[in-house]
C-alpha cells in the first residue's frame, strides 16, 4: 500500500540532516546516513490530518483534549499490550527535554544518574549540563551481543549520591531489547537502593525481527510506581519536527513533580499540530507501520548479505529495535578521525562518529537504514570502491 521506495527530494525544507553536512562534515557532498529520522514519507492518513487542521486560517493557542490521552492509551494497549490510564500521561515537548526536567525534578546537582554506555549523546547533556554526576555502566559486549553489567550497577546504584538510572530502551545505538528478565533485575536494583528509573522508550515502536519491547513499568505494579516512561510517535511514524511526545507514569506523586518543572519552565502549552499528528499516527497508523517494519528489517537484511560479499571485516549485530545499526570498523585499523574523513570525504557517505556515543564507541560509526534501498544501495557501493581504492 505505501511506497518506501520512493526517493523524496528533501532540498529546501531545512533538513538538520542535509542542510548541515557542511558544519559536521566539511562536506554537503554526501549521502546523510547519520540524523535519526527517516527518509519516508510520513502516513498519507497523517499527512491528510495536518493538510486538514492547516486549511483553518486561524493558527491560535490550542489544548489538548481527551482524543490525545484516548490515542495514546489505545496504542499502549494495542502495540504493547500495557494497560495505562489517561491520568498518567502529561504531555512533553520533547523526550529529551522531559529527560531533562525529570533530572532537574529528582535530583540535586552533585548526584549520580546511571547511564549504560554506549548511549545516544544527549543523555550526557541531560546529566552533566545539568551539573549531575555522569556514573557509566559500561555494556558488555558479548561477541556483538550488548548486555548489561548488573554487577556493576548493584555497586553504583547503592551509592548514596545515586538517585536516577536513565534507562535507554531499546537501546541506542546497539539496537537492543531488554528482556522481562533483565528489566525486572534493574527494577530490583533500583527498588532496593531507592534509585528512580527514567525510561526513554522513543524507540519502542520499532521492535524487528519478532522482538517484543517490554514497557519498563509494565514489568509489575512496583516498577510502574518507581519509573516514568517518556515515548511518542516522532521516530516512529517520521513526524519529529512536530512536538508529540508524552510521559507516562502510575506515580501521583512523580507525575506532578514532573509537571511543576515543565510548567515552571513554560514549555507546557505544545505545538499546534502536535495533537492533530499523534492521534492520527496512533489512530490510522497501524498498517503503514507494519508495511515499514518489514521494509526496515529488508534493509538491514540486505546491508549485512552485502557486506559479508564485500567488506566482511565490517561487522555489526543485527538490531533487534531502531532503524540503526552499529557498526564496527576497527579491522580497518584507522583512528576516528582517519575514519570519519574517510568516509565523508572518499565514500561520500555521514554516518554518526562513535565516538559521540562514549568512549566505547572507539571504532564504531551508527548508520540510519531508513532510506529507500536504492539509496542505501548506493552509498554501500561508494564505501566499498573508495576502500578498494
Amino acid at each position: 500500500m505505501y511506497d518506501f521506495d520512493k526517493i523524496i527530494d528533501r532540498s529546501g525544507t531545512n533538513a538538520y540532516k542535509l542542510d548541515l553536512r557542511e558544519k559536521y562534515f566539511g562536506t554537503d557532498d554526501l549521502i546523510p546516513l547519520w540524523v535519526a529520522d527517516m527518509d519516508f514519507a510520513a502516513p498519507p492518513e497523517v499527512q491528510e490530518s495536518i493538510k486538514g487542521r492547516a486549511s483553518h486560517e486561524v493558527y491560535g493557542y490550542t489544548i489538548r483534549k481527551e482524543e490525545f490521552t484516548n490515542a495514546i492509551v489505545d496504542w499502549c494497549a494495542y502495540k504493547h499490550l500495557w494497560s495505562i490510564k489517561d491520568e498518567w500521561i502529561e504531555y512533553s515537548p520533547g523526550v529529551v527535554p522531559a529527560l531533562a526536567f525529570s533530572v532537574l525534578a529528582f535530583s540535586k546537582p552533585g548526584d549520580g544518574v546511571i547511564i549504560n554506555t554506549p548511549v545516544y549523546p544527549p543523555f550526557y547533556s541531560v546529566i552533566g549540563g545539568n551539573e549531575r554526576q555522569i556514573l557509566k555502566n559500561s555494556l558488555v559486549n558479548n561477541n556483538g551481543r550488548y548486555e548489561i553489567d548488573f554487577d556493576l550497577l548493584e555497586e553504583q546504584a547503592k551509592m548514596e549520591t545515586t538517585k536516577i538510572y536513565l534507562l535507554c530502551s531499546p537501546h541506542n545505538p546497539v539496537g537492543r531489547v531488554w528482556t522481562r528478565e533483565e528489566l525486572l533485575r534493574i527494577h530490583t536494583i533500583c527498588q532496593k537502593h531507592n534509585v528512580l528509573v527514567l525510561a526513554d522508550e522513543i524507540h519502542s515502536d520499532l521492535a524487528l525481527f519478532e522482538h517484543k519491547h517490554i514497557p519498563f513499568a509494565s514489568v509489575s505494579e512496583e516498577a510502574a510506581q518507581n519509573s516514568i516512561s517518556f515515548m511518542a510517535p516522532s521516530k516512529t511514524f517520521n513526524i519529529a519536527g512536530f512536538s508529540t511526545s508524552y510521559v507516562v507514569t502510575a506515580n501521583k506523586e512523580l507525575l506532578e513533580g514532573y509537571r511543576k518543572v515543565q510548567n515552571n519552565l513554560q514549555l507546557h502549552m505544545g505545538h499546534l499540530f502536535s495533537g492533530v499528528a499523534l492521534t492520527s499516527a496512533y489512530n490510522k497508523g497501524r498498517n503503514w507501520l507494519a508495511e515499514l517494519t518489514g521494509y526496515l528489517e529488508n534493509n538491514i537484511l540486505f546491508i549485512e548479505n552485502y557486506l559479508m560479499e564485500n567488506l566482511p571485516e565490517l561487522e555489526f549485530f543485527r538490531p533487534e529495535a531502531t532503524y540503526l545499526i552499529w557498526i564496527n570498523f576497527k579491522k580497518w585499523e584507522m583512528n576516528q578521525k582517519q575514519l570519519k574523513e574517510f568516509l565523508a570525504c572518499e565514500a561520500k557517505v555521514g554516518l554518526n562518529d562513535g565516538l559521540s556515543f562514549g568512549t566505547e564507541g572507539r571504532g564504531y560509526m551508527r548508520m540510519n537504514v531508513a532510506s529507500p534501498k536504492a539509496i542505501i544501495e548506493k552509498a554501500l557501493k561508494q564505501i566499498t570502491e573508495a576502500y578498494h581504492k
